[in-house]
Order: structure tokens, then sequence, then C-alpha cells
């Protein structure tokens, strides 16, 4: 009885560990880092290491940075109980802060004519996500990772067609992450089985028809 005890606390702790990891703050600057330095990537051929470097960090900042500075503050200031956001009121201003920082950086890069096109859809997509997300909220707490990692799977699944490279291993890695990620919501969180799976449709449904439309 102790040792399934000390095996179910273990397996929440992995899960937890999870997902602070692959948190959706995180996951599309790991997912620009791949297009920027993968062996399997030619996106950026003619660009310096050091001009890669500093993509990497406007999307750091625009994705990470300014999203946690955010909640941050709404927290210190009083309008969220917590910076875990518990509840669909409590990510509403989030959200719409979120919009905000992914639609800047899209709306950067696009104008940039020697960036891929495969970066800017991806920032796109996120971007729509996001306010996809906000939408929905009204009605359901949807997984904000299961999103994350959709709109991830689905780009190295594009990306691994397009591409005569392919996406290596990173493909089948983040296909394993991508449900580890699902599991983990259900585990540590109180997230319903439909939450979850609906980001995953959100994450993935954005991509493709951004995928589509823009060219």
């Amino acid at each position: 009885m102790e040792a399934t005890h000390t095996h179910r606390r273990s397996g929440k702790i992995f899960f937890q560990f999870l997902s602070w990891v692959f948190h959706p703050v995180f996951i599309p600057v790991m997912g620009i880092g791949f297009i920027l330095f993968s062996e399997t990537s030619t996106a950026f051929l003619g660009f310096r290491e050091a001009q890669r470097w500093l993509i990497l960090g406007q999307a750091f900042t625009l994705y990470t940075f300014f999203p946690l500075v955010t909640v941050g503050l709404l927290k210190a200031v009083g309008f969220l109980e917590s910076v875990h956001l518990r509840t669909q009121r409590e990510r509403v201003i989030p959200l719409i802060a979120t919009g905000i920082w992914y639609f800047w950086i899209w709306y950067v890069w696009k104008n940039l004519p020697d960036y891929p096109v495969e970066l800017v859809r991806l920032a796109l997509a996120t971007w729509t996500a996001s306010w996809v997300t906000l939408m929905i909220n009204v009605r359901m707490k949807i997984s904000l990772h299961t999103i994350a990692a959709g709109l991830m799977l689905t780009f190295l699944c594009l990306w691994s067609i397009k591409h005569p490279y392919g996406a290596g291993i990173y493909l089948p890695i983040v296909s394993l992450l991508a449900g580890a990620i699902g599991a983990a919501r259900l585990e540590v969180s109180d997230h319903t089985p439909t939450e979850v799976y609906t980001g995953y449709g959100v994450g993935m449904g954005c991509l493709l028809i951004i995928h589509l439309i823009y060219s």
C-alpha cells in the first residue's frame, strides 16, 4: 500500500515537472529554436549566428518574458488570486495581454522580407490560437498546455512533409511529449478530458488553417 502511494506521488511530481518545463510560454520558443538551430533546418542558412540568437531573444521576450511579467504584475496588484490562473475569469486579462504580445511579434516578423515563411506562419498561428482560446474560455477552461503541444506537433509534421531533411528525431520526440503533456494535465490539474482534447484540436486546427491560407 505504501509502495503504491509512493509510486503515485512520484508520478505526480514527474507530471508536475513536465507541466512546468513544457509550459505554453516556453513551447513556442522551443519551436523557433528548432527552426533557427536544428541540423535539419535550412530556413536561416543566410543568417549569421548572432542574427539567429537575436531572433531567439525576440521570441523569448514576447512569448515568455512579457507574458510572465504580465501575470506577475496582475497578481501583485490584486487582479489575480494565483499565478496559476485556475479559473476562467482569471484567464481573461492575461489572454488579452498575451494576444497583444503575440500579434506584435508576428507583425514585426511578417514585415521583414528575409524571414522564412515557416517562422511567420508559426507566429500567426500562435496569435490566432490565443484569440480562439479567449473565445472558448467563455464556455470552458480549455487546456493551454495542449493547445501549445498541438501547435508544435502539427508544425513539425508539416515541416517533415515540405523539407527534404524532415524533422529528424525531433518529430517522434515531440509526438511522445505531446501525449505526455495531455496526460500530465489530466493528472495534476482540474482539466477534464474534453478540455484537454479540445486544446489539441485548437492548436492543430489553427496551424493547419494558417498553413493553407498563408503563403
